[in-house]
């Protein structure tokens, strides 16, 4: 049931104050997991800065060959070193990654139309549990999409991973989706956001956007936002830098990355902001010296 209207003049987010219940752990929201779960989310948070570096690499599932990713074996390697967590499908895993690799694993866990289709919101679960934990998965990634079609299968979709990943101690990120008919404000992220947390997701990725200290605030569980689009280098910093401000635990870029002229530098400056606590533009100078040496 909706609030009364005039119940309340306002919410109250109390962005200047902690999360509180905090004890036991570092990671938001993860105090009373279990040590498996706590295991795996340390391997995508540094336990220093509490932050990630995620590199998505997962846009074939329905874009096909995606400008830059065209030769994963070629592209992922040289990023390896400057990354947290490689967040892809078990097919680009298995073929291009090395197992000897120690990299946390985002594993890509739900698929469904391809681009061809006007509607994406259409996925099903792609990636039984046993091949997530087969894959040493450090958390599978659902796509939600609130406010489409697809939504109540979406969420259905969520919930059956959470509950797999609790019995077999591998959370979940839930992943908002923003489709062409989704609405890009921070009424609707605060929105999803808080859904897909109180629904049981460890880790949501979403966008930034504008009153983000508020979206964060209001979200259990640790953000981290997506690269989107690619942007140019210096916007992509400053909207990296104005995120890890806002309180999300990290960036999981993907096109911002791969698709710049120098994505060892971008992955490197990006790093910068997310556990050196460099500002946008001291990012930005590290990223245009490395490409003048």
């Amino acid at each position: 049931m909706a609030d009364k209207e005039g119940l309340k003049v306002a919410k109250d987010y109390h962005t200047d104050v902690a999360f509180a219940n905090d004890s036991g752990f570092y990671v938001k929201g993860a105090g009373h997991l279990d040590w498996g779960m706590k295991r795996h989310l340390s391997n995508i948070f540094d336990p220093k800065s509490g932050n990630t570096v995620m590199f998505a690499f997962d846009h074939g599932y329905f874009m096909g060959s995606t400008a830059g990713l065209e030769r994963l074996d070629l592209v992922i390697p040289p990023l390896m070193e400057h990354v947290d967590v490689l967040m892809g499908t078990r097919g680009a895993l298995r073929t291009c990654i090395t197992p000897a690799n120690k990299k946390g694993i985002a594993l890509r866990c739900s698929a469904g139309s391809s681009m061809i289709d006007d509607d994406l919101s259409h996925e099903v679960i792609a990636v039984d549990i046993a091949d997530a934990i087969r894959m040493n998965a450090d958390c599978m990634a659902i796509q939600t999409f609130i406010g489409a079609e697809g939504e109540k299968d979406s969420l259905d979709n969520l919930c059956k991973t959470i509950d797999a990943g609790m019995k077999y101690s591998i959370p979940t990120m839930g992943v908002v989706a923003v489709g062409k008919q989704m609405e890009r404000t921070p009424r609707f992220f605060k929105l999803a956001t808080r859904i897909l947390a109180e629904l049981g997701a460890n880790i949501i990725k979403t966008y930034y956007c504008d009153e983000f200290e508020e979206i964060v605030a209001a979200c259990p569980v640790p953000i981290v936002v997506a690269g989107g689009k690619k942007l140019p280098e210096d916007e992509a910093l400053t909207m990296a830098y104005r995120s890890i401000q806002g309180g999300a635990r990290g960036l999981d870029m993907g096109r911002n990355i791969f698709q710049s002229n120098h994505p060892v530098a971008m992955a490197k400056a990006i790093r910068m902001i997310v556990h050196e606590k460099a500002t946008d533009k001291e990012a930005f100078e590290f990223y245009t010296g490395e490409i003048n040496k």
